[in-house]
């Protein structure tokens, strides 16, 4: 693909204006009511090994609500408050610290940059929110995700019940994901522009993905190519790439992305990109060597066919489950019409043998998470699309490689075809079809490698 993708480094207006983020919060606090108090903590860091830390990703709940990139803070909304409803505690800037780590953001622009009402030093926090509190119903929090911010919440209460005459205590602890997920669930115009930029990057990674894949490589070679070309434009993967030549791609979470490539397999590629906190999710499968055998084709197009045709359900009104269901029965139809199930389709989906082929279900939300929040049922029925929701719709066939009951040839192939759908008015847009599906447009790619 041409080196212009759009990126945050070539296009700034790609990110979230801080408008945005006000006006999430705005919707957050009308719907928790005037009486409660949101409290969201960021992302811890985390150590690899030793005194060596991951990268550091920010909680995504922390990052829909303010767009603060560093740890060690922590959001208040405050309905109602007469000295500013937004409240964040973050670290102080301390140039000693900066001289080792790198600038600091700092209370003075959280509220200038980050459009915070007010903003102290998160050293302060035991002394100053638990009189931000006091006298509120309700607290909404994500208790039990992280033990840290567990205690530090019961000690601000304990705190708040010490207070001279006695501090007015929330009555209930109320999870915060119901009330924010389903915000998430819905995407702006800026969000998508963002999930297209992230897709954009990640299509131009399969593209050189699959020019470089050839037999005599390695899984790791192909990965380290899905990564540079992330990194050069500005991404990061948004999960470890799954990289499966042969028998591996049966291997659903495979990830080890060490055997060599084979002439005659095929090389399954699911991976992603991340733009600014947005993840995309594409899977591909074609011929090492370029040309699908046979059976490699046959089990292909039944698999893409699935994938069209699950693909035509996602439109608003229909049921999350329909791409789904659509996609069982293209694939167990072929299965039975390649001899592969032996009793009727009807039949192998009543009784659920298809799942020996396609155990997985078709789709997922996506979003700041690959595997995005949002309820997938409402009052026990499944959730009907509505425009502004992305999901993956992902069919696939794995044939085990011990598979007796199936003649050698069909044994060892695992297919999957995964693109990210966009939920629109008037029907649906495929976020990543930059990369080719169709087989002969694959042979026809491949056949131009050098």
């Amino acid at each position: 693909m041409p080196h212009s993708q759009p990126t945050i480094q070539q296009h700034p207006a790609l990110s979230i204006a801080p408008d945005e983020f006000a006006r999430r919060r705005r919707q957050l606090m009308k719907m928790a009511g005037p009486d409660a108090v949101v409290l969201i903590a960021t992302a811890p860091e985390r150590m690899r090994n030793a005194d060596a830390a991951w990268p550091y990703r920010q909680d995504s709940d922390f990052h829909y609500l303010s767009g603060f990139p560093e740890p060690d803070a922590v959001l208040a909304l405050l309905p109602g408050r007469q000295h500013g409803e937004t409240v964040l505690f973050c670290r102080e800037r301390d140039p000693e610290r900066e001289r080792w780590h790198g600038e600091s953001i700092g209370t003075e622009r959280a509220v200038a940059d980050y459009g915070m009402d007010d903003a102290f030093p998160i050293d302060d926090i035991d002394d100053i929110l638990p009189g931000m509190i006091e006298g509120r119903g309700r607290v909404y929090c994500h208790f039990g995700r992280e033990p840290q911010f567990d205690a530090q919440l019961l000690g601000w209460m304990r705190r708040l019940r010490q207070l001279r005459g006695g501090g007015v205590v929330p009555k209930e602890f109320v999870a915060l994901g119901h009330l924010l997920h389903d915000l998430r669930l819905y995407k702006s115009r800026a969000e998508l522009k963002l999930m297209r930029a992230s897709a954009a990057i990640a299509a131009e990674a399969h593209l050189a993905a699959m020019a470089l894949a050839r037999a005599g490589r390695h899984e790791y070679e192909v990965e380290a190519e899905l990564l540079r070309v992330m990194r050069t434009r500005g991404a990061v993967a948004a999960f470890p790439p799954i990289v499966a030549g042969g028998v591996n791609a049966c291997t659903m979470h495979y990830q080890a992305n060490r055997a060599s490539l084979k002439n005659g397999d095929m090389l399954l590629i699911d991976a992603g990109a991340e733009l600014e906190c947005y993840a995309s999710d594409i899977s591909r499968s074609f011929p090492i060597n370029g040309r699908f055998s046979r059976e490699q084709r046959a089990l292909y197009e039944v698999v893409l066919t699935a994938q069209l045709a699950a693909i035509d359900e996602v439109q608003p009104g229909r049921s999350y489950n329909t791409p789904h269901d659509v996609a069982v029965h293209v694939i167990t139809e072929g299965l039975c019409a390649l001899g592969l199930l032996k009793s009727a389709p009807a039949e192998a989906i009543a009784e659920g043998s298809y799942k020996r082929f396609f155990p997985a279900k078709t789709s997922h939300w996506l979003g700041l998470d690959v595997h995005d929040v949002g309820d997938y049922r409402v009052d026990g029925e499944p959730r009907l699309l509505e425009p502004g929701m992305v999901l993956t719709v992902e069919p696939g066939i794995y044939i085990a490689p011990d598979d007796m009951s199936v003649p050698e040839a069909w044994r060892g192939i695992g297919i999957r075809i995964e693109d990210d759908v966009a939920v629109m008015r008037d029907g649906n847009e495929v976020l990543t079809a930059a990369v080719p599906r169709d087989p002969d447009a694959i042979e026809a790619l491949l056949a131009g490698r050098r």
